[in-house]
Order: structure tokens, then C-alpha cells, then sequence
């Protein structure tokens, strides 16, 4: 289930364009919990959690597995539909990625390799634990200094599509 991607709707990605959203999903990939859990794990208000976690529950992003009745609260746990998302189409996950975006501050890293299959699956794979320890080392964190940044890799073959593939 979370080794392959989940595919997301444009209205599902704009909910990924948020850091606070990105930290939350990577709390309830291994084991459901609740918003005050989260909150206390990512060291943020339980309001403000749980106003993300409603979000990104009703757009589908993550699910309600359980509730349990505890001291006359209902606490709901939650957990995530996948570990990682795509972007149906040519629109970005995010649009602050897009060349047309305004940023402040960007950085373009770029080069060319020749892959066989295998060592394409190694470098995504490779990546995608790279921004997996990233997202955790900056879950609880001093946020008077920091910025949010949208960091994303593309690894795009330099063979184009034939016309049959094209359809």
C-alpha cells in the first residue's frame, strides 16, 4: 500500500502544498492517531492539527480507522492512505515547483545520467528516503527562522514519447 504512490486529484494536491499537512500524513503512516497525538509529536496546538487533519481527511488523503469511547470523548484515529502522492496529469503536486511561480528563493539542480530500469527505482527510492528523513528532521522545529521551501525531484527519461504512446 505505501510503496506505490497514491494518484491525486488537483484538489487533493493543493492540500499537500502545505508543511504542517506534509508532517501530519508522515505521523500517521506507521500507526493511526489521533489530532492531539499528532500535536504533541509535532509540538504544534491541537486545534490547528485537527483543522488540517479534518482537511486532508475530507479530501480523501487520509482515513478514519477508529474510534474509540474514552471518558465520555469520542477520539477518532486516523491514518494515512499512502506514504507518498501523484499528480494525475501534467499539473504539479505542488504549484510552487511550477517555472511561473514568484519565489523569493530557488535553487535548480540539474543533470543528466544514464539509468537502467534497476538504478531508476534505486535513485527514487534513494530520494524519496533522503526527503523522508527531511520531513522528519524538521517536524519539530524552531519556526521563528525558518521558511517553507517546496523541494520536489523529477526524474524525467530524455527519450521522448512515440506517437503510440502519446495516446
Amino acid at each position: 500500500m505505501y510503496d506505490k504512490p497514491l494518484n491525486v486529484s488537483v484538489e487533493q494536491a493543493k492540500l499537500l502544498g502545505n508543511s504542517l499537512r506534509i508532517k501530519i500524513i508522515s505521523q500517521l503512516i506507521d500507526k493511526p492517531k489521533t489530532s492531539k497525538q499528532v500535536a504533541e509529536l509535532l509540538g504544534q496546538s491541537p486545534g490547528n492539527v485537527h483543522y488540517h487533519i479534518k482537511k486532508l481527511y475530507d479530501g480523501g488523503l487520509i482515513e478514519l480507522v477508529e474510534e474509540r469511547q474514552f471518558g465520555g470523548v469520542t477520539e477518532k484515529y486516523y491514518k494515512s492512505k499512502a506514504k507518498w502522492f501523484n499528480s494525475e496529469g501534467d499539473t504539479s503536486i505542488d504549484p510552487v515547483l511550477n517555472d511561473d511561480f514568484p519565489s523569493r528563493d530557488s535553487t535548480l539542480l540539474s543533470l543528466r545520467l544514464n539509468l537502467t530500469p534497476d538504478q531508476q527505482e534505486e535513485i527514487k527510492e534513494e530520494f524519496r528516503k533522503f526527503l523522508e528523513k527531511w520531513v522528519v528532521k524538521t517536524s519539530v522545529s524552531d519556526y521563528s527562522e525558518a521558511d517553507e521551501f517546496s523541494i520536489g525531484v523529477k526524474i524525467v527519461s530524455a527519450k521522448q514519447k512515440t506517437e503510440d504512446e502519446q495516446e
